[in-house]
């Protein structure tokens, strides 16, 4: 960080204290407005003959509160160590990136049920906006090669979208599961598998997040959190897919754990991507 300049770090702590309020003081008010909407569209959906849809009442209940929680506190910190940020502490810079994710990925996850269940303009989506403006200006404000920022830029794009995806696989896995047929008991291979599938996915979605800080600095162990966790992810969604082709959730699972790869594995990307490899200090 302290090669960057020091505009580009008073810009950054301006964001980060402007992003950080914003965490603190609107997004907990659009957390639940969209629950309550999302509530009511599903429990609508539930009382016009749809009982197995009644599970994902407790489970937005439940998850899109500790969503508000994790960014809340994520927004505490970057006030704190925003003035840590303007004077080019190293340390700041993959922990802000982590924090900047917190409500990207919160924010899309909640902006999947959002969607599916409300009319009208998706408001978690301004909560994810709120998180890539912080995400994608860290990126490109700190000192590096063009080229670095933008294969950084896709990678920590890709790992983001696959770990809001994945997390969103988990919770209609345990929606699923709790309204099952023949509950506690499992009927077949594609029940079980749709369990495993969604823990496996909620597995990867931590190595995913780990990967964040890490990739950021260009740091080999993010390199193989995210390899790992993707690779994960596309052994398990592919024979998924095709055990339960009722959805192609498990094929964009499938894509985006490859767009993951793709950033990280190919030797031109990864050249770009790791420290170690340019051999920069």
């Amino acid at each position: 960080m302290i090669e960057t300049s020091q505009k580009n770090r008073n810009i950054m702590s301006v964001i980060a204290i402007l992003v950080g309020l914003l965490m603190i003081t609107v997004i907990p008010f659009l957390v639940q407005t969209s629950l309550d909407r999302v509530l009511r569209g599903l429990t609508d959906h539930v009382n016009a003959g749809n009982p197995t849809f009644k599970s994902g009442i407790p489970l937005f209940d439940l998850f899109y509160p500790i969503w508000r929680a994790v960014i809340f506190v994520a927004g505490a910190a970057l006030l704190l160590i925003s003035q840590e940020i303007r004077k080019g502490e190293e340390w700041t810079y993959p922990v802000t990136m982590s924090l900047f994710a917190l409500p990207a990925i919160g924010g899309m996850f909640m902006f999947l049920p959002y969607v599916s269940w409300v009319d009208g303009f998706p408001l978690p989506m301004l909560i994810s906006l709120i998180g890539l403006i912080g995400y994608f200006s860290m990126i490109f404000l700190r000192k590096a090669s063009q080229a670095q920022k933008w294969v950084r830029f896709a990678a920590l794009t890709f790992i983001g979208m696959l770990a809001t995806h994945a997390f969103t696989i988990g919770i209609g896995a345990q929606r699923t599961m709790m309204t099952r047929p023949g509950y506690p008991f499992y009927q077949d291979l594609s029940w079980w598998m749709f369990n495993w599938v969604g823990e496996v996915n909620w597995v990867a979605v931590i190595l995913l997040f780990l990967s964040i800080p890490l990739l950021s600095v260009g740091k080999r162990k993010g390199w193989w959190l995210a390899v790992i966790a993707a690779f994960a992810i596309l052994i398990i969604d592919v024979p998924t897919q095709f055990i339960r082709t009722k959805t192609f959730d498990y094929l964009y699972g499938a894509l985006l754990s490859l767009g993951v790869l793709a950033f990280t594995v190919i030797p031109f990307f990864k050249k770009h991507l790791l420290v170690e490899e340019t051999g920069e200090a």
